[in-house]
């Protein structure tokens, strides 16, 4: 009997996802499991970081605390890796500020979880060569990176600092053959869509104004990434992807 021959498939594949303690990175990390890669997860709450692990399928998996807007967590990070074929930057917070009301502490706060820490992590992760040749970087952006809301700017520009990032990375390791795409979602059923004082109730209501009738949910983001990882998307790089259910805006 001849194998099936799956290109979606990511068997033995090794994949690092951080921000895996819950929303996207989490479910981002449990779809990977299921389909095959050994997942090495990272997130500040072990709490909600041990959850995550529990639930992964299969065997090999590594769970590892760290703090990736600190310089020596991230290098502690890098020490357990011995090689990836997979890349999932997740980590990100949100923040809604007037641009009137913006201090150094906000730029501060957002920039350094949202774009420094990932760029750092992966000028490590680089220049330590454990990245495999025919690897694949996702980073996970925003549709607010070019559609603009009120009081949305440092998350608006953290996102869009990333997309630029991404693409400039993205040719300077295609001679390696690794690939370097974002996501970027429009709303997404995650914590993060809480804050501020926002209700669900208020979010149920808005969500219906989509084409498709909802807000993405955290497997929605997760099946693209796994496509990502995959051999599936051995052509793609350099893309800035919508996955907006149907929306022309966030």
């Amino acid at each position: 009997m001849t194998d099936y021959f799956n290109p979606f498939s990511l068997n033995e594949k090794v994949v690092l996802i951080t921000g895996a303690s819950s929303g996207i990175g989490r479910a981002t990390a449990i779809l990977c499991s299921k389909m095959g890669a050994k997942v090495i997860i990272t997130g500040r709450d072990i709490i909600r970081l041990k959850s995550t692990f529990d639930e992964l399928t299969g065997k090999g998996h590594q769970m590892i605390v760290a703090n990736l807007t600190q310089k020596e967590s991230r290098k502690d990070l890098c020490k357990v890796i011995s090689s990836l074929d997979g890349l999932v930057h997740c980590a990100g917070i949100g923040h809604r500020k007037l641009c009137k009301a913006i201090t150094e502490d906000d730029v501060a706060l957002v920039m350094n979880t949202n774009f420094n820490a990932s760029v750092m992590l992966q000028t490590d992760l680089l220049s330590q060569k454990k990245l495999n040749k025919s690897a694949s970087i996702v980073f996970l952006s925003s549709r607010t990176a070019t559609i603009p809301t009120v009081a949305n700017s440092l998350y608006s520009a953290s996102k869009g600092a990333l997309q630029s990032y991404a693409k400039c990375l993205a040719l300077e390791l295609a001679p390696r053959e690794i690939r370097v795409n974002c996501i970027c979602p429009a709303m997404v059923w995650t914590p993060l869509v809480l804050q501020d004082g926002v209700t669900e109730e208020e979010l149920t209501s808005e969500q219906k104004k989509y084409p498709l009738k909802r807000y993405g949910q955290p497997e929605d983001i997760a099946n693209l990434a796994v496509f990502l990882l995959s051999d599936a998307a051995s052509w793609m790089t350099g893309s800035c992807i919508e996955i907006t259910g149907g929306s022309i805006e966030v």
